[in-house]
């Protein structure tokens, strides 16, 4: 089984470009749909951040402002860096370390799918929940919680966020390829939770103890969160290319630890 696997993967398959882009289409949707499907995923995304939103944005401090910015405009940028971040750790890394565990990883390198296929359709389906829950949180804040904000701002924060859910990702692929089907999920949950907390996107960065607030410049999450931040002019007026610089920085890091693991995988199934 293993030398039938080395050899079909080995084996160059010449491809149309639109043959190798409809591959990679028809990846990220059923991709999409599996998650979809799984109603753990799609609730767990989606409601926590919307369930926080709704009570410390719209119920307890709706009348609030931090800096002249209004509470829910605020906890959009904030709230939706925490569900970017979980949509993206949630749907590569569990999706990665079950795939792993049930061996379905080793039937798609056996098949004649171009290699990257997989790991683009969890990095796409993860965007696109990422987007689904910014849109979630805006429709709550422009109908119940009287956020009003131009067209082309809002375009702005919810490219931003879109765009930092690659860095968590990465992060998704390198914990996918070390963690087992199921201790993958408290894994990420020992990571993503406090992270979420340390970095301000529970409680506002300012009001956290000051140590926590030298500690947040190291975490990603803090980096994300002050980008979004920066689109409804709250964050702290820090440079925009640092936080870009530091995300990509952490996207390499991951990258390169996710490669160890895809190469020591590898290594078992060939060796």
């Amino acid at each position: 089984m293993s030398t039938t696997t080395m050899t079909l993967s080995n084996t160059h398959i010449a491809r149309s470009p639109r043959h190798t882009a409809t591959i990679y289409l028809k990846e990220a949707k059923y991709e999409f749909l599996k998650n979809l499907r799984l109603r753990v995923y799609t609730a767990s995304v989606l409601s926590f951040p919307v369930m926080f939103y709704v009570l410390f944005g719209l119920v307890l401090n709706s009348k609030e402002s931090i800096g002249g910015i209004r509470i829910p405009t605020y906890l959009i940028a904030s709230y939706g860096t925490f569900g970017v971040m979980g949509a993206s750790l949630f749907g590569t890394a569990a999706g990665l370390a079950s795939d792993r565990g049930l061996g379905w990883l080793q039937v798609k390198r056996a098949s004649p799918m171009p290699p990257f296929a997989y790991f683009a359709a969890k990095v796409v389906t993860s965007m696109i929940f990422s987007t689904t829950v910014v849109l979630a949180l805006f429709a709550l804040g422009l109908t119940l919680g009287g956020v009003r904000m131009p067209v082309a701002q809002f375009a702005q924060l919810l490219g931003t966020l879109a765009a930092g859910s690659l860095p968590f990702s990465a992060m998704g692929l390198a914990l996918g390829y070390f963690a087992g089907p199921n201790s993958a999920p408290p894994m990420i949950n020992l990571i993503y939770l406090p992270m979420s907390f340390c970095s301000g996107l529970w409680v506002p960065i300012m009001f956290l103890p000051r140590v926590m607030q030298q500690i947040a410049h190291v975490l990603p999450p803090y980096h994300l969160s002050q980008l979004a931040l920066g689109v409804v002019e709250a964050g702290n007026h820090e440079s925009a290319a640092m936080h870009w610089e530091v995300l990509a920085a952490f996207t390499m890091i991951c990258l390169g630890v996710a490669r160890i693991g895809f190469q020591r995988d590898q290594g078992k199934l060939y060796g």
